[in-house]
């Protein structure tokens, strides 16, 4: 990997061997223990709270149903031992937006909610200052990959505590690659596109959702840009640069790809579409977490013995991805925030999060550097490609630093829309002039 990749991801050179992270983990164990919940019952103290208190989480409704079964027991157990009652509230993840924007507004509601992406700017004023949480998990834990960080810090403080980075690759049959000749998925954006025109020519088309969903959508437009060459913003955050040759060649790749070698229901997909077309034999390729694989390891077993996965095709600028973030936000209208954020801490430390980690398989890729080489990694040889897919990571609003006008720009879906303008029929140059005016107006240039 190039110096530039390792700045841009975070990603230095902080990977421990499995005997270190296994010696580690006692320590790391042991420094979390210093405070919250372990700290209180080592030192014999009950629990500071009134009896009744109640503390309200609001979160995404799990991919990997195990992971919340996991939670929902920390949940249960935290409770216990601190004498209160919490409450997991879990909804639908294009739900979240609304339910944050509406609580904040009527100063009431759930104590934390786990908000996706970089939306945490958009309501950084709301949100408490939680850097005591991420500035000791980032010392025991070998520091913040760059990603989570960019999502969950503003204005020098952080807002949010990241809880892990979706992990995203192609998910594909392979059996349905070599009917047409390949041996191994390919390499570059043009190999893509040949093999996606042979594909939907037997029937067998790639899938890729482009509606108001918070994840797909994003994680494929974005990264197709970026692997372009092309970006929203220089360096100052401020000068919109959407309209250069390589945005303008990432439009008129996608166009043709749409018609050439994607499903044309695409346009109204939402985040689950695409895993039922694979599940349902409709689609051979689709860009996805290992949630597929998942599904099909338990209810599909044909589909999951010819399931692989692979990681972006690189483009003229390189290899990129988009990956949602999800980060723990404790609200400033809370009257429970000194418990929240003994919460939050609690269930971020290694002793939890490991046992939630591990179910979630791959699923999850910590914000942390120390879980690099976990054994989960390699339980799947299949999965293993999903561990590096943060080492080539950028975030919304990229080359600028992270902001809450590039959260604007993602929450009204600019990017996405600009793509689907092209596929509707409109000539790509005046798609990207629509996309280019649309930043412009969130950017004030």
């Amino acid at each position: 990997m190039s110096e530039e990749r390792r700045k841009r991801s975070g990603w230095g050179r902080a990977s421990f061997p499995r005997r270190t992270f296994l010696k580690g983990a006692a320590a790391t164990a042991g420094a979390a223990a210093l405070g919250g919940i372990p700290g209180i019952l080592h030192a014999g103290q009950a629990p500071a709270y009134p009896k009744g208190t109640k503390l309200h989480l609001l979160q995404w409704l799990n991919f990997v149903p195990a992971g919340d079964k996991v939670f929902l027991a920390q949940a249960e157990e935290f409770g216990k031992q601190m004498g209160v009652e919490v409450q997991v509230e879990r909804i639908g993840m294009n739900d979240v937006r609304t339910r944050t924007a509406a609580a904040i507004e009527a100063k009431s509601g759930p104590d934390i909610i786990l908000i996706p992406n970089n939306l945490p700017h958009l309501y950084a004023d709301s949100l408490v200052d939680v850097g005591d949480i991420c500035e000791a998990l980032g010392k025991e834990q070998g520091g913040f990959y760059n990603l989570p960080r960019a999502n969950a810090f503003s204005g020098g403080r952080w807002i949010a505590v990241p809880q892990f980075v979706y992990s995203w690759g192609w998910n594909y049959r392979e059996s349905w690659l070599r009917d047409i000749g390949y041996h191994k998925f390919p390499e570059t954006w043009d190999e893509f596109r040949e093999m996606a025109k042979k594909l939907k020519a037997k029937g067998r088309a790639v899938g890729q959702g482009f509606g108001h969903s918070e994840n797909d959508p994003n994680n494929y437009c974005y990264a197709l840009i970026w692997c372009f060459g092309g970006a929203e913003v220089e360096k100052d955050g401020k000068t919109v640069v959407l309209d250069k040759k390589g945005t303008l060649e990432a439009i008129k790749y996608n166009t043709a790809l749409w018609k050439e070698g994607l499903d044309e229901s695409g346009l109204s997909w939402d985040d689950a579409t695409n895993n039922r077309a694979f599940l349902a034999g409709s689609l051979s390729v689709t860009g996805n977490s290992p949630s597929i694989y998942f599904v099909a390891r338990d209810k599909f077993p044909e589909i999951y013995g010819d399931m692989n996965h692979a990681p972006m095709p690189k483009g003229p600028a390189g290899r990129f991805y988009q990956l949602p973030t999800l980060s723990s936000a404790v609200m400033k209208y809370s009257k429970n925030q000194k418990l929240a954020k003994e919460f939050v801490r609690w269930y971020m430390a290694k002793a939890q999060y490991e046992k939630w980690f591990d179910v979630m398989d791959t699923f999850a890729v910590p914000p942390t550097k120390m879980w690099y080489d976990h054994p989960v990694w390699v339980r799947d040889r299949k999965n293993i490609v999903f561990r590096d897919v943060i080492k080539d990571s950028l975030w919304p609003g990229y080359a600028g630093p992270p902001s809450r006008k590039a959260s604007e720009a993602m929450a009204k879906y600019i990017i996405v829309d600009m793509f689907v303008k092209a596929i509707q029929g409109a000539k790509p140059e005046d798609a990207l002039k629509w996309g280019t005016d649309e930043l412009k107006k969130i950017y004030g240039a």
